[in-house]
């Protein structure tokens, strides 16, 4: 084992097995210290021109970059694509006050708006999901749940006495929605892997099938990354007796809504769908939070409205909308392209499979969704691990989750240190990784009790690393 230290802004030990044994190959790996989590900075707004003894707020900016560019490679746990190339080019933006005030396709009364970039972004996404562009109607949002909220709202104003369904592992903002409008709700039991229970579904759709039913269909879902089935949910409103004009159909497409179309071809306004959204700073990468919402034509009359203040017509949630961020989803769709984001796709999805296969290889118990870049395995011991690395904990399970930006020598780093920890963890034998049985399923469960002792390949990684 070769030991030494390199030095950028604070020592880093390297830790240098000279074998690693992993699918048969003879692998070098490093064992990398991740700098500590950010701490809280003690700030204070201070008057200009008044002595005082603490730092300049130059200071504590170049302090506070300084501590994100070290701590941006160990962000693990939560759906953010942070590879902003084009921040440089984008950046003389923020001398104007872009404000894309009401309707993206009437003209605002002064010329500091994007609506034009936001009609682009919004045409593009039409595209990608099959609509016509005189037949939908959509904005930019401030992110998923604004997209959550005005897609349950379409719903509600078409069925104005709709039950809302929405299954257990749907985004929080759903069940936001139902507590905001009053909207009856009916929670749908999910599957191991986080999809809807159907069999529920159709229980509680023939229990209230005198009533229209509002369906949120979860393209991703948030922990394990599970994807409803549209065409499931279909066929079970037809086999209950649930005409075109009795549901409405909101697809909450946060992170998958970027994943899914390059790899099969489901999420389609050629179904009876009323909306989709998704997220713009996950997948595709903005340095901001934002979102595309798009519904159909004839679905927003009941929520449009001519304001007279901003001389526009107004179906928006949020009114007054962030300018500077359609530019930065047009830049960035115009920069990678179709071609580009099928790139990214089958990166993300081989690079989820691969740190799977290791995981599972060393005796860690994993799972990962078909269609999903969400790699899901026991909760780390140690709450220090969990913040170094950022990851997101439920129960007895975490999740690494895999984006454009997420290199595979992270993965490695990431994946060395668990194990290395790992051992330390569990090492006198008196207490033993967790069961997940109940979270992930018996066969993805890696327990003494579900798959007894680790294999001997898993031995042998773990001892190759150790």
């Amino acid at each position: 084992m070769v030991l030494f230290t390199g030095v950028m802004n604070k020592t880093v030990t390297f830790s240098i097995p000279t074998d690693n044994i992993v699918n048969g190959n003879i692998k070098k790996v490093v064992k990398v210290t991740p700098p500590g989590p950010r701490k809280k900075m003690q700030i204070a707004v201070t008057e200009p021109g008044l002595r005082n003894n603490g730092p300049s707020p130059d200071y504590i900016l170049d302090n506070y970059l300084n501590t994100l560019t070290q701590r941006v490679k160990y962000h693990l746990g939560f759906p953010e694509n942070i590879r902003y190339d084009h921040h440089a080019t984008l950046a003389p933006l923020l001398q104007f006050h872009l404000n894309n005030c009401g309707d993206p396709f009437t003209e605002n009364p002064v010329d500091f708006h994007s609506k034009d970039f936001e009609v682009a972004v919004l045409d593009w996404f039409a595209k990608l999901w099959e609509i016509e562009q005189d037949e939908y109607w959509g904005y930019v949002t401030h992110g998923g749940t604004e997209g959550n909220l005005h897609g349950i709202l379409v719903g509600r104003e078409l069925l104005p006495n709709g039950i809302l369904y929405a299954s257990k592992d749907s985004h929080y903002s759903v069940f936001k929605a139902a507590r905001m409008y009053k909207i009856d709700l009916e929670m749908i039991n999910t599957s191991i892997n986080g999809e809807m229970d159907y069999s529920d579904l159709k229980a509680k759709l023939l229990h209230n099938r005198d009533k229209p039913a509002i369906i949120n269909i979860t393209i991703g879902t948030t922990f394990k990354g599970a994807t409803d089935d549209i065409d499931v949910i279909l066929q079970t409103l037809k086999d209950c007796g649930y005409s075109h004009e009795k549901f409405y159909i909101h697809c909450d497409a946060a992170l998958n809504g970027l994943i899914i179309p390059f790899i099969k071809n489901m999420i389609s306004f050629k179904k009876p769908i009323g909306s989709v959204t998704v997220s713009g700073h996950k997948f595709l990468g903005c340095p901001m939070p934002c979102g595309v919402q798009i519904t159909r034509k004839s679905c927003i009359a009941n929520l449009s409205r001519k304001v007279e203040y901003i001389a526009s017509m107004d179906a928006t949630i949020s009114g007054s909308r962030n300018g500077l961020t359609p530019i930065l989803l047009w830049y960035s769709l115009s920069s990678r392209g179709q071609i580009g984001l099928q790139e990214d796709v089958q990166r993300c999805l081989d690079n989820a499979k691969y740190l799977k296969d290791r995981l599972q290889q060393a005796g860690i118990s994993v799972m990962l969704n078909e269609l999903s870049t969400i790699v899901v395995f026991e909760r780390p011991l140690d709450h220090e691990f969990t913040r170094h690395w950022q990851l997101s904990c439920v129960r007895n399970i975490a999740h690494v989750i895999v984006m454009p930006s997420i290199t595979r020598e992270t993965l490695d780093d990431f994946f060395v240190d668990l194990v290395q920890q790992r051992k330390m963890w569990y090492q006198d034998g008196r207490v033993q990784p967790p069961c997940v049985a109940d979270d992930i399923g018996a066969q993805n469960c890696a327990c003494t009790h579900h798959n007894g002792q680790y294999s001997l390949k898993a031995k042998k990684t773990m001892a190759t690393i150790g």
